[in-house]
């Protein structure tokens, strides 16, 4: 289950009476987009539609809606001096209290989401792919961590699959269109494998290898020599990670690597449609 999914589950859990808040309408320049939304119940928040005052006068909204004050509905708030935010623009926010129906829409909803969500495999479990797991883990991918070792797959964090596999190339004929690749296993011979069948696919959103300019060259004469289509290598992220020079911390390449995957995609490619809300949803 997706980490996002089994959050919400939490929260809804233990929060009680709860009020869905949603950017309605963002006009001009506003924190967040239609479609952002957050929970709010009577002590706690989840989620968030741009923080600051605006945010400080949603939550008051809805608990003053929980505390029988205030009705449902919409509020139009202008982002400009008044409330102490310099964005200028407008957004219309609507307040919904989501009953057990609801509710359960919303967690099918945030399934449905999570499974349109790209899919990032990620080739080796050592320092880097382990790091890498962790800075994925948050943004909106499914990732899965692959390696032949068994021992290895023991340190991923929630929400991030780990899966065995004595031919590891074999996950990447399987993978869905528009799939990332990132290779970095401890084997050279494998990367390569890897990251021919990647190449080769012709669909892959994000290929990158782990290494260096000269393992990149060992790969393109290797690449060459197994029947290669050699324009293919342009596709071909390597060294991954190459914006910060020197710096090889495993953490500092996984923030660089994690960048360069949210760079291939689309903001419309994490969620077709990201509104909680429709004319006939509710």
């Amino acid at each position: 289950m997706s980490i996002g999914v089994r959050r919400i589950e939490q929260f809804l859990a233990g929060a009680g009476r709860t009020i869905l808040v949603e950017v309605d309408q963002a006009l001009g320049s506003t924190p967040r987009e239609a479609g952002a939304w957050m929970l709010v119940g009577a002590v706690q928040a989840f989620g968030t539609i741009g923080g600051g005052q605006l945010e400080f006068l949603a939550i008051d909204r809805a608990r003053r809606i929980l505390a029988g004050k205030d009705d449902p509905g919409e509020m139009s708030v202008p982002l400009g001096p008044d409330i102490g935010q310099c964005c200028g623009g407008r957004v219309v926010l609507s307040f919904l209290e989501l009953d057990e129906g609801r509710r359960a829409k919303l967690i099918e909803r945030m399934k449905t989401e999570a499974r349109r969500q790209p899919d990032v495999l990620v080739f080796g479990a050592g320092h880097v792919g382990v790091a890498l797991a962790h800075a994925l883990a948050p943004l909106p991918f499914n990732v899965t961590v692959i390696d032949t070792r068994r021992d290895a797959l023991t340190d991923l964090p929630e929400g991030v699959e780990g899966r065995l596999a004595a031919v590891p190339e074999a996950l990447v004929r399987q993978a869905r269109p528009g799939s990332a690749f990132v290779i970095l296993t401890h084997d050279h011979a494998l990367d390569f494998l890897i990251a021919k069948e990647a190449l080769e696919r012709g669909d892959a959103a994000y290929v990158g290898m782990i290494g260096s300019k000269s393992k990149r060259a060992t790969f393109a004469g290797w690449f060459r020599r197994e029947g290669g289509d050699l324009s293919l290598l342009d596709r071909l992220v390597s060294p991954i990670a190459a914006d910060v020079t020197g710096d090889k911390r495993p953490p500092v390449i996984a923030a660089l690597a994690a960048a360069e995957i949210l760079r291939q995609y689309d903001a419309n490619a994490f969620a077709a449609d990201r509104r909680m809300r429709t004319s006939n949803e509710w």
